[in-house]
């Protein structure tokens, strides 16, 4: 049985959730992409509470890596708003390659840190 790219990137996800963790004073940042959208979210695990959430679809930009830079930093200013400065980054079992890094050097550039 072959295992599909789906498949794969879930099992990988489950790997780094093992090891990653949010908590209060350090959230978890969480990417997920689909084939129209790149989502992320700042996530409290202590609590399950979202604190912070950013969509490309909610920025109004396409589906593009320059759209992904741009949710980055959308994400970065509701995080300072809502007190967070300092996360722990979660690439959903992604490579940190193209969308996911420019999301995640777009929420460098807005002020967070990793």
């Amino acid at each position: 049985m072959k295992i599909t790219k789906s498949k794969r990137r879930l099992r990988i996800r489950r790997g780094i959730r093992t090891k990653i963790a949010g908590t209060s004073e350090r959230p978890r940042l969480s990417v997920y992409k689909s084939n129209k959208a790149v989502y992320a979210q700042i996530v409290d695990d202590s609590k399950g509470h979202t604190l912070a959430a950013a969509s490309s679809t909610e920025v109004g930009t396409a589906d593009t890596i320059e759209g992904s830079k741009q949710v980055g930093l959308k994400l970065a200013e509701k995080a300072k708003a809502a007190g967070v400065e300092t996360i722990v980054f979660d690439r959903g079992g992604y490579q940190y390659h193209g969308k996911v890094k420019a999301l995640a050097e777009g929420a460098r550039e807005g002020g967070l840190k990793f």
